[in-house]
């Protein structure tokens, strides 16, 4: 084929055309963000079950090991705190999900109740999930150092898991700080984004 001189050749005048977000691939990457947003919280709403479930395994190993009652008093407070969390945690219902044929804005609307619900499962994280799980670990270990103190040798032993406890205690607060800054860096740009499209 020979080249047209005038450049009305097709391919010329195709990859001289400006580009643009469509609005259809605008509401893809919408509805896509409002699926990824809604199956993180998802995930982090099973993921409250582990609170209960670590708190009975620090009970049961306790009660393996023959703790005093007022340890076992400790653990039936933490269950119970972890079991409230969980309900605190994942009151409102689950949530739903985005209809396939919803509207542009309803796609924005729903994208901004996950990010909020993010928002707010990371506000009560600590204090209905976190906490009681610290609790159940302290009324394992602080018997267990006392015991240390008195024989001197076990406490030594301990310092392992003692490290690695507050590293890992450490670690949940860099990642709930980050994973915060993160959702409300979202709910900027989601503020921005309506901004400049009024």
């Amino acid at each position: 084929m020979p080249i047209d001189a005038s450049g009305r050749h097709p391919k010329k005048i195709w990859q001289s055309q400006e580009r643009e977000i469509s609005t259809v691939t605008l509401e893809r990457m919408i509805r896509r963000r409002g699926q990824q947003l809604h199956a993180k919280t998802l995930r982090e709403r099973l993921g409250s079950f582990t609170g209960p479930l670590a708190v009975a395994a620090f009970a049961w190993l306790a009660i393996s090991m023959g703790y005093h009652p007022v340890q076992l008093a400790v653990f039936a407070i933490a269950g119970v705190w972890s079991l409230a969390g969980v309900y605190v945690l994942n009151r409102g219902g689950w949530p739903g999900r985005l209809a396939a044929d919803a509207p542009f804005t309803t796609g924005l609307e729903f994208c901004r109740k996950e990010i909020e619900r993010g928002l707010d499962y990371h506000r009560r994280f600590l204090l209905w999930l976190f906490a009681p799980i610290v609790l159940a670990i302290g009324a394992l270990v602080v018997p267990a150092m006392g015991n240390g103190f008195q024989k001197g040798g076990t406490l030594a032993n301990m310092i392992p898991f003692l490290s690695l406890l507050v590293l890992w205690v450490i670690g949940v607060f860099l990642v709930r700080r980050g994973r915060w800054r993160e959702l409300q860096r979202e709910i900027d740009e989601l503020n921005d984004f309506e901004k400049d499209n009024r």
